[in-house]
Order: C-alpha cells, then structure tokens, then sequence
C-alpha cells in the first residue's frame, strides 16, 4: 500500500505532459559569414484564428543599442501573426539560438483536438529567410516537410 502511494506521487511530480514533438533540423551552410538563424515556431489552426508561439529561438542575452530583439521583425510571418505584440523573453518559449543540428522541442498537451498548422521560420544575418509549413492534427499524427535553404526537416511526432 504505502509502495503504491509513492508510485503514484511520483507520477504527479514528473515531467510536464506533452503532446508530441517537433523536431527542427538547422543545416550546416558553407558560406563566409554564418550566424545562428533567428527561429520562430507557433501553430495556427488550419481554418484561420490567432497563432500560439511555441518557441522563439534569438539572441536572448544581446542589450545595449541593438538589442537582440531588434531583428525579430525579420521572422515576417511570425512577426506579423503576433510575435510584434508579444512581450519576451517569454518564459517557456525564448530561448538561444542554436547550432547546425538536430533540435528536439516538446508541443504543449493543452492543444485542443483539431486541424492545425505548424510554422517553423528560420531567418538569419546576412543570409537568407525560410518558412516551413507543416499540416498538424491533433492527436498528432506523424507529419513531415523540408526546407530548401535555411532550414532542413520538419518532423511532427507523437510523444
């Protein structure tokens, strides 16, 4: 008896639920000048309505003049589904830039059944800009997409 109690606390103090997960390949470009890219993530469900940002990957530590904020504008779709109004670095979502690889982030179990779509946008200094659209079903069904330039796979998975 007293096992099963702990059992079941320890299942209340586990990790956080998740519905799935997106996974974000940033590649290696062969170019003189490389900066980390900008990325934006958020969904919007498929027959229209207001965008939910599931990250947000800048250059969270930059101040002074030109802080790192200042180049977000250039995420244009995101910018414009409500990254302008949103106020960051916001807990849960901001994050650093990251390195040429393969990036793992969890999708929030709160999303309501339905049709959705995933946004991932990549823009980068002195480089160029991209956007991968990935059509989402909730229960996550496994899904796929791939960039051409500033982005690589896009993988949907369940859990």
């Amino acid at each position: 008896m007293r096992l099963s109690s702990l059992m079941l606390l320890g299942g209340a103090f586990s990790a956080p639920a998740v519905a799935g997960s997106v996974t974000i390949t940033i590649p290696r470009l062969n170019v003189a000048e490389y900066h980390r890219p900008y990325v934006a993530v958020w969904i919007e469900p498929a027959a229209g309505g207001p965008a939910r940002t599931i990250a947000i990957w800048y250059d969270v530590k930059k101040g002074g003049a030109e802080p790192g904020t200042k180049w977000l504008a250039d995420l244009r779709a995101w910018w414009r589904k409500g990254g302008r109004s949103m106020k960051l670095p916001a807990n849960g979502v901001s994050g650093a830039t990251r390195a040429p690889g393969t990036h793992t982030i969890p999708l929030p179990a709160d999303i309501k059944p339905g049709d959705y779509v995933l946004n991932v946008e990549a823009a980068r200094e002195t480089g160029g800009r991209e956007l991968v659209r990935v059509p989402l079903t909730v229960p996550i069904k496994p899904a796929r997409a791939a960039g051409s330039h500033e982005l690589g796979a896009v993988t949907l998975s369940a859990r």
